[in-house]
C-alpha cells in the first residue's frame, strides 16, 4: 500500500515525474521489489513442482509395495512369453518360493502367491527341481506350473544298486551331454564331494591298504539334475543322498557300536552283498558270511569272490566274464588291489554302489559264525547257505541241476 501512495505522489509532482527522464529512487527501489518478488515466486513454485514430482513417485513405489505386503495384486492374466527358470530347492516353504517368483518378476506380488498356496493342499508337495515358468503370470497359473514335477526341467537319471561309478559315468554323461572325463576329473577326490574324510582315515587290522574312491558313495536312486549343472555338481548331489541314508539308518554310529570292523569295511561288505545278492533278505546273511570269512576261523581268510574280479576288470575297462569264464590269470590277478581269491579280508575299497537295504544288511549281520560259504542255487536268485565245503559242494550241484552253469 505505501509503494502505491508513492506512485501516485510521484505521478503528482512534475518535479518527480519528468517525461522522458531517469526514474526516481522509489521506482528504482519498487521495481526491484518486484523483480524479487516474481524470482520468489517462481523458485517456490519450482519446488512445489519438484516436492509434488517426488511425493507421486514415493507414493507409488508405497503403494506398491503396501500391495506386495497387505494385499494380494496378482495378474488377471499372462500377456508375457518371456521364459524364466525358478529353481526351487529342497526345504524351500510357501514364502521363500513366493520370494523368488516376485523376484524374477513372475508374480505380481508375494502375497497373491502364498495365498494362492494356501488355498491348495498340494502345494506342500512342490518337489526340488528348475521349473520353467513365465513373467507376468497370475499366481494360481504359477502354483499350477510348480505342484506337477513333470513341468521339472533337467536330465532324470535313474541309478540302480549295484551300479559301478564308470557305468554311472556312462549314464550321467548321456543325460547331461558331458564329458565322461569331467566325471571321471571330479571322482578323484571323493572329500572334495562331500564324503567324509573320516572314512578313508584308520588303519585295517588285516593290514589291507586302504581305497579312496568314490565308489560305494553314489546312492542309488532317481535324480532330476538341472541342464546348467557340472559334473562335480551331479556327483555332489548323489553323495549328498548317500549321507542322508547312511545317517537315517545310523551307519556309522551302528558299526562302531557293534561291529569290530571300521565303517568303511561295512560299506565295503554292503557293497559285495549287493552285487553277489537278488533279493533283499540275503543281503545281511551274505554280509555275515564276508565277516566270517574275513576275520573268523577260515582258512586264509580269502573270500574268493568272482564279483570282485569282474569289477576289477571293468573298472579296467575289460570285458568281464561269467564265473565259468573267468581265467586262473584273472581270478589271481597280482596287479588287482581288489583282490580275494590270494588275499585274506575284505577289499580295499567297495566294489559297487550299494542301496539303503544292502547297507542295513552288513549294519545288522544274520546268521552263525560258522556258516562261510553262500551260493546262489537256481535263476530266481534263491541262495543257500553253508558252513562246510562239503555241504558246498552239494550246493553247487544243486544249482547246476537248476540251470546254473557251475559244472
Amino acid at each position: 500500500m505505501l509503494e502505491d501512495l508513492d506512485l501516485a505522489w510521484e505521478e503528482q509532482d512534475p518535479r518527480r515525474a519528468r517525461r522522458g527522464g531517469p526514474p526516481t529512487r522509489q521506482v528504482r527501489q519498487r521495481r526491484r521489489k518486484e523483480k524479487k518478488r516474481r524470482r520468489r515466486s517462481f523458485g517456490a513454485l519450482f519446488i512445489s513442482l519438484v516436492l509434488l514430482a517426488a511425493l507421486g513417485a514415493g507414493v507409488y513405489w508405497g503403494v506398491g509395495q503396501v500391495q506386495n505386503l497387505f494385499g494380494a495384486s496378482d495378474y488377471t492374466s499372462n500377456p508375457s512369453t518371456t521364459p524364466v527358470n525358478v529353481k526351487i530347492e529342497s526345504g524351500d516353504y510357501a514364502a521363500d518360493i513366493a520370494t523368488k517368483l516376485y523376484n524374477q518378476k513372475v508374480v505380481k506380488s508375494e502375497k497373491a502367491f502364498i495365498a494362492a498356496a494356501a488355498a491348495d493342499p498340494r502345494s506342500k508337495s512342490i518337489q526340488p527341481g528348475t521349473y520353467k515358468l513365465y513373467e507376468q503370470m497370475p499366481a494360481r497359473n504359477a502354483l499350477l506350473i510348480l505342484i506337477d514335477p513333470k513341468n521339472i526341467v533337467g536330465n532324470k537319471v535313474l541309478i540302480t544298486e549295484g551300479m559301478i561309478t564308470v557305468d554311472i559315468f556312462g549314464k550321467l554323461s548321456k543325460a547331461s551331454g558331458r564329458p565322461v572325463k569331467d566325471f571321471v576329473d571330479a571322482a578323484k577326490d571323493p572329500v572334495a564331494l562331500g564324503v567324509d574324510a573320516s572314512w578313508f582315515a584308520g588303519t585295517r587290522e588285516d593290514g589291507r591298504p586302504i581305497i579312496k574312491s568314490l565308489e560305494g558313495f553314489l546312492f542309488p536312486d532317481t535324480y532330476m539334475f538341472s541342464p546348467d549343472m557340472t559334473a562335480t555338481d551331479m556327483l555332489k548331489a548323489m553323495v549328498t543322498r548317500f549321507n542322508q541314508v547312511a545317517g537315517e539308518v545310523k551307519f556309522v554310529d551302528t558299526v562302531n557300536a557293534n561291529l569290530h570292523i571300521t565303517p568303511y569295511e561295512a560299506l565295503i561288505a554292503a557293497s559285495i552283498a549287493q552285487a553277489e545278492a537278488q533279493n533283499a533278505d540275503d543281503f545281511a546273511k551274505v554280509a555275515r558270511v564276508l565277516y566270517n570269512r574275513s576275520y573268523g576261523n577260515f582258512a586264509c581268510n580269502c573270500l574268493g569272490l568272482d564279483s570282485e574280479v569282474n569289477y576289477w576288470l571293468t573298472i579296467s575297462g575289460k570285458e568281464s566274464a561269467a564265473s565259468e569264464n573267468l581265467t586262473q590269470n584273472q581270478l589271481h590277478d597280482p596287479a588287482d588291489p581288489y583282490n580275494t581269491h590270494d588275499k585274506a579280508g575284505l577289499p580295499g575299497g567297495a566294489i559297487s554302489n550299494p542301496g539303503k537295504e544292502a547297507m542295513q544288511g552288513a549294519i545288522a549281520p544274520v546268521g552263525a559264525n560258522n556258516v562261510f560259504y553262500f551260493l546262489t542255487v537256481d535263476k530266481q536268485g534263491t541262495m543257500a547257505y553253508a558252513s562246510t565245503k562239503a555241504q558246498f559242494d552239494v550246493l553247487v550241484r544243486q544249482a547246476c541241476k537248476n540251470g546254473i552253469p557251475l559244472c
